[in-house]
């Protein structure tokens, strides 16, 4: 059974960082491309970040240069490093492994940018 496991989350400042972790069981996050989404209240969830197994990753036009996504393979797990945070960053974040026909997500992380 595959388990996807968020944490990081948290209550921020604007301009403050955090950083989210997504730990697999199994080896599913180092094999296979993974992704962060995030949803705001009201609002469909949406794409924030990629990394494929080899390391290329992708990211948003409006993370660019703020968040960084990486992958420990050891750990099995992914993070999203988040710096410069803004209240529109506010929203539930989830990991995403695109192993198997449909992935897998985890249950999200609550991350609230407000001063």
């Amino acid at each position: 059974q595959v388990q996807l496991v968020e944490s990081g989350g948290g209550l921020v400042q604007p301009g403050g960082s955090l950083r989210l972790s997504c730990a697999a069981s199994g080896s599913i996050l180092r094999l296979y491309a993974s992704g962060w989404y995030r949803q705001a209240p009201g609002k469909q969830r949406e794409l924030v970040a990629t990394i494929t197994s080899g390391g290329s990753t992708l990211y948003q036009d409006f993370v660019k240069g703020r968040f960084t996504i990486s992958r420990d393979n050891d750990k099995n797990t992914v993070y999203l490093q988040m710096n410069n945070l803004k209240p529109e960053d506010t929203a539930v974040y989830y990991c995403k492994s695109y192993y198997g026909s449909a992935g897998y997500w985890g249950q999200g992380t609550q991350v609230t940018v407000s001063s």
